[in-house]
């Protein structure tokens, strides 16, 4: 088995002397070509890294870009790996629970977009056999056999106060055991040039000490309009059916007092609202406005921008798995922003 695998893939602290270097960095790199030359500049070649519940490659897709080098990527979803595939040109291996840690190669970094599953014994074990049972699990048995340089982790903002903090704790206290340095923030996707309000709580850890904070605000803002296609197909138009449905929800969940319902922009919003993997039912949460006619949904590609996947990503699926996928991924610039961090913490390591 590690022979087929090796083949087939060729505290929250923030160090008060060092952010100033990092908010002078930030106000002097502030454009997303400017990224673009410290990407060229903060290279991660000669790093290996494993794409852990990978999806589409969101995450992979930041590490790419600073010549990181994938050696193994694991995803169970059927139609996601038709995707990455098409993108990366290997197949990422299936449920990882079947994959033993000694068959995934030696790598430097670990990258998981993990499931947050309810930890039911949090709080009554310690450690490492709190996580059992869990696909968390997973991700620490293979952490303890490689002992990579670095780890980074991300979920729904509501993970660090999923069980009233007890799931986070015990992720927090299962690295710490392990031996790593936690650090950990929530970045929203909108202040990193996506115009969509995407919360997401990310997590890195280093197994040596090593300087590192998360990235700043870019500061460089966009507007729906950046990402909209010109031309669009009448099907992404709802029907009179579905357009009556959502006014009426609304309207009945006005009259209850809360703010449930459809939320529409247009081309001169400043940003969406999250696009979730529900998006392909009715897409209630983003509908974008048109003239003299109903709204209608985004277009695949536009979800595609919406999360920051440039349009040379190949789409080969259909339009409801397209919008499945892209409403589990990253935003690709908050990830690109975080592995740059990554990579100037490594090159100063203490």
């Amino acid at each position: 088995m590690r022979n087929h695998l090796s083949t087939s893939i060729e505290n929250n602290s923030q160090i008060v002397d060092y952010f100033p270097k990092q908010l002078e960095m930030f106000q002097k790199f502030s454009t997303k070509e400017q990224i673009a030359k410290m990407q060229q500049k903060h290279s991660l070649k000669g790093y290996k890294f494993i794409d852990l519940f990978a999806g589409i490659g969101g995450i992979r897709t930041a590490f790419d870009r600073l010549k990181a080098t994938c050696v193994f990527a694991s995803e169970w979803d059927k139609f996601s790996q038709i995707t990455y595939e098409k993108n990366f040109g290997h197949k990422p291996f299936g449920d990882i629970t079947k994959i033993a840690a000694e068959e995934i190669p030696p790598f430097d970094i670990l990258l998981a977009g993990f499931p947050c599953q309810p930890f039911s014994n949090a709080g009554h074990k310690k450690g490492f056999e709190d996580t059992r049972g869990t696909l968390f699990f997973d991700i620490c048995r293979i952490i303890a056999f490689h002992k990579p340089q670095v780890l980074l982790l991300e979920n729904v903002k509501g993970f660090k106060n999923h069980d009233k903090g007890k799931t986070f704790a015990t992720v927090k206290k299962t690295l710490e055991n392990l031996g790593y340095n936690i650090y950990t923030q929530i970045l929203n996707s909108k202040d990193f040039g996506v115009p969509q309000n995407r919360e997401r709580i990310y997590i890195v850890a280093f197994k040596n000490f090593v300087r590192f904070n998360f990235p700043l605000p870019l500061g460089n803002g966009v507007n729906l309009g950046s990402i909209m296609e010109s031309k669009v197909d009448k099907k992404y138009t709802i029907s009179d059916k579905l357009w009556q449905g959502h006014q009426r929800r609304k309207a009945e969940h006005k009259k209850k007092g809360n703010g449930f319902g459809y939320s529409i922009f247009n081309k001169d919003s400043a940003y969406t609202s999250t696009i979730s993997a529900r998006y392909y039912k009715d897409g209630s949460e983003i509908l974008i406005e048109q003239k003299n006619k109903n709204p209608r949904k985004l277009t695949p590609r536009e979800a595609a921008r919406l999360q920051g996947f440039s349009d040379d990503f190949i789409i080969p699926v259909s339009d409801v798995q397209a919008y499945k996928q892209f409403g589990n991924s990253v935003s690709v610039p908050v990830l690109e922003a975080i592995a740059l961090e990554i990579s100037k913490s490594l090159s100063k390591k203490l």
